[in-house]
């Protein structure tokens, strides 16, 4: 299988699920801790724009500030780390995931814009909740607050000229047909 190469300066739509559709996260303080480890190894080497994670799967709207080697290798050690305290706590052995971490390059500011509300939308979108704001485990309650973040929340704001714009988009967006499509139910 062909993995787009991951370039300094761009952006990409990462996801992944777990092995056999099984649920990557069990109970809050799994959720906490990927964000946890997610901190640890991905900040400062990527701006994070998004993320949800959702009980089988999850998806991050990230941005490179490293060479190709140094991300694709924080990636591995982000979710290797997350894995084997997964497989600790649940005696449990083997890949938790379904494969290689998937990567969707974003080259256009309409595509990213619409990835960053895809994320956000997502549990609304596969029925985990009736409204995605309700959601506990997505950035986007975060762009609400005023509180220190590692997300990048000054550049995704900036993409809808500012928070008023970024909340109305988000609440007014449906997403129909197949260029956002996933099978992670």
């Amino acid at each position: 299988m062909y993995y787009e190469k991951l370039e300094e300066g761009h952006f990409y739509h990462i996801y992944n699920r777990g092995n056999n559709k099984e649920n990557l996260f069990k109970n809050v303080d799994n959720y906490m801790y990927f964000l946890k480890l997610m901190q640890k190894h991905l900040f400062p080497y990527f701006n994070i724009l998004a993320y949800v994670l959702l009980p089988n799967h999850f998806h991050l709207i990230l941005q490179l500030n490293c060479e190709s080697g140094t991300a694709s290798q924080k990636l591995s050690n982000f979710f290797n780390a997350y894995t084997k305290a997964i497989n600790k706590a649940f005696d449990r052995t083997g890949s938790l995931f379904q494969k290689q971490f998937q990567r969707k390059k974003i080259d256009e500011e309409d595509y990213l814009r619409n990835s960053i509300i895809y994320v956000h939308l997502n549990p609304q979108i596969h029925g985990f909740v009736d409204n995605f704001e309700d959601y506990k485990f997505s950035s986007f309650p975060i762009y609400k607050t005023n509180g220190e973040t590692f997300l990048n929340k000054i550049q995704a704001i900036e993409l809808f000229d500012d928070l008023e714009n970024f909340l109305y988009c988000h609440r007014n967006r449906k997403f129909e047909g197949d260029n956002f499509k996933d099978d992670f139910n």
